[in-house]
């Protein structure tokens, strides 16, 4: 979804054609003094995509809007509020940066970063890349993938569908609906010399601290 979202699309006269269903009256009014709201450049099975702008800055945003009705009907609530957990703490310059969420009684929108350049995807159904431009990828795309493992979030979902490039051709993860946090993680850290080991277990927000002799 976030990738469809950050593929293309121009503001102009298409915001107020999108924006003519009765169903869509909410989010033109919700944010018509914030977002000038253009088309749908993306769609799925609970969420649409709009391209916007911010109003005060100028800058284009990329606008995922789900069906609140929808999603907790199937039982995805849980699954809504990990994504926006773990969007908030992978701010990376090759991670689909999330600006805010806003929500009403039926409906969250999720304000992201517009990425211009389309889908990876795209550009490598079109021929092999040059070693020098794969390289670039690949070290971007690891920084991305190591820097959120080092939180504790793996994404599960990586394709070069849901891998973007920007308007100065960097690289960008996107849609992070379907990653995971680790209801486990053990953290272990040598202390007093190489003497001791302490053994952090870290279980759904709770910690244990096991302190014990290192083996040789």
């Amino acid at each position: 979804m976030t990738a469809a979202a950050a593929a293309g699309g121009n503001n102009g006269t298409a915001a107020s054609k999108s924006l003519k269903s009765p169903k869509q009256k909410e989010l033109q009014g919700l944010l018509l003094d914030r977002y000038d709201v253009g088309k749908v450049i993306g769609h799925g099975t609970f969420a649409k995509v709009y391209h916007a702008r911010n109003v005060k800055t100028g800058e284009g945003v990329a606008i995922k809007v789900t069906d609140k009705e929808k999603i907790l009907k199937v039982g995805l609530m849980a699954q809504i509020k990990r994504e926006i957990s773990i969007l908030r703490r992978v701010r990376h310059p090759n991670i689909v940066q999330l600006f805010e969420v806003m929500a009403t009684k039926s409906k969250i929108f999720f304000v992201m970063e517009f990425v211009k350049g389309g889908e990876l995807f795209s550009k490598v159904a079109k021929g092999r890349l040059k070693e020098e431009v794969a390289r670039k990828y690949f070290q971007q795309l690891i920084s991305a993938v190591a820097f959120y493992h080092a939180r504790g979030v793996y994404h599960r979902d990586l394709k070069p569908e849901n891998i973007l490039l920007d308007e100065d051709d960097n690289l960008k993860v996107s849609d992070f609906g379907l990653s995971a946090i680790p209801e486990q993680v053990v953290v272990v850290v040598v202390v007093g010399g190489g003497m001791e080991v302490v053994v952090v277990v870290v279980v759904g927000g709770g910690m244990e601290v096991v302190v014990g002799p290192t083996t040789k």
